[in-house]
């Protein structure tokens, strides 16, 4: 097709006379608990979107996930050259019975509810945008692929090989996290990790004989300040001990303890060194208190995404976001995605692609309406270019 057909006015303003549409889809979605602990939620959301998106002409493929809702991967085949993926996730925060309490609702400037930034309102968005570009016939590329994850709030434990085989196979990765409240996009994210550092030691009632017991809470209390001093802001490295509990009742020496850590890094070589410093802290800890045995778990779960590979697609994003009057800078983030995936493994990436959102994953998290339709046409207008620009 010809893709000046699709300028950008007119496609925000086919999007935007969809507003209606728009908002009315993201209410029942937004109204579909699907915490990420919560499987049968979440394979309700996604046989929704799926259900959505073949509306549009695309397959289905619902691959399991041991322990939490199915992967959904939709496609379709197209008449030009390249595999676009578009990424997101079906989970949210909030766990069953939220949406009931906290129902969809809108003013006149914003919605709000569980997920209508992250990543509902992403969801919605990418289906519209899409829906327009094959309605105008649209064909650039050899096929789109969505790729939406159950378990993407708990670092994806059990879908990452699942994005990595199909960003593996895909030439770009379109990521649809909210964008950040000042309109940015991302196009880079630092490195993310999570550990446990378990202790075990020995029962004992704290008046009859303490000495007989081994208290667990102490050498991890004692670990927690040493790895907390590992933090360096202006450097990107934060250690966050963020969960440090144990013990059964007051007056019984604490047999077992543990202490959750937040790992954040602002690139891979940056990572290891701070693997390296707590797993050193943790040798020094075992030799103060040599009759606790500790134990670690977990460590780099994301990758960092390094800025280059977005900057490959914010470059033409930046275009049309100028053209089309919208705010839409580049950030980047200590956060993570899924994106971190994709851009590890060289796809060009670009993130925050979704609407506008305000405290996300808090009881404040809202859009700005507008930017439901002016995302929706930047989005497609993307793809164009994409599809464009293609070797």
């Amino acid at each position: 097709m010809d893709s000046s057909a699709l300028t950008r006015t007119s496609l925000h303003r086919r999007l935007q006379d969809r507003q209606p549409e728009m908002l009315e889809l993201l209410a029942r979605w937004v109204n579909q608990d699907s915490g990420s602990y919560d499987a049968a939620d979440v394979d309700a959301m996604g046989a929704r979107l799926a259900a959505a998106w073949r509306a549009l002409g695309f397959e289905e493929e619902v691959r399991p996930v041991p322990e939490r809702g199915a992967l959904r991967l939709l496609g379709r085949r197209l008449g030009g050259r390249g595999r676009l993926l578009i990424l997101g996730h079906l989970d949210t925060v909030w766990p069953a019975g939220t949406a009931a309490a906290w129902p969809f609702s809108r003013d006149e400037t914003h919605a709000y509810g569980p997920g209508v930034g992250d990543m509902k309102g992403g969801q919605v968005m990418a289906l519209f945008a899409v829906g327009a570009l094959l309605e105008a016939g649209f064909d650039g590329l050899g096929e789109i692929a969505v790729l939406a994850v159950p378990d993407e709030e708990l670092g994806s434990p059990g879908s990452r090989a699942e994005i990595e085989r199909e960003a593996g196979r895909s030439d770009w990765t379109l990521v649809l996290e909210p964008a950040r409240p000042d309109g940015s996009v991302v196009v880079g994210r630092g490195a993310v990790g999570a550990m446990i550092v378990e202790a075990s030691g020995r029962t004992a009632h704290a008046a009859v004989n303490p000495e007989e017991g081994r208290n667990a809470i102490l050498p991890l209390a004692h670990l927690a300040g040493l790895l907390e001093a590992l933090s360096d802001l202006q450097a990107g490295t934060i250690l966050t001990p963020g969960i440090l509990r144990g013990g059964t009742a007051r007056q019984v020496v604490p047999e077992r303890a543990e202490l959750h850590l937040d790992l954040r890094a602002r690139d891979e070589a940056a990572a290891k060194g701070l693997v390296e410093a707590i797993q050193a802290r943790l040798a020094q800890t075992q030799r103060r208190y040599p009759d606790a045995a500790l134990a670690v778990t977990g460590g780099v779960t994301r990758p960092a995404f390094p800025e280059e590979r977005g900057r490959v697609l914010y470059a033409l994003h930046a275009e049309e976001s100028a053209a089309l009057g919208v705010a839409a800078p580049a950030v980047t983030t200590r956060g993570g995605s899924d994106g971190s995936f994709a851009a590890a493994l060289g796809c060009p990436t670009l993130d925050g692609l979704g609407p506008v959102c305000f405290d996300t994953c808090s009881r404040r998290e809202r859009i700005l309406l507008t930017s439901l339709p002016e995302r929706a046409a930047l989005f497609a207008r993307l793809i164009l270019r994409i599809a464009e620009e293609r070797p």
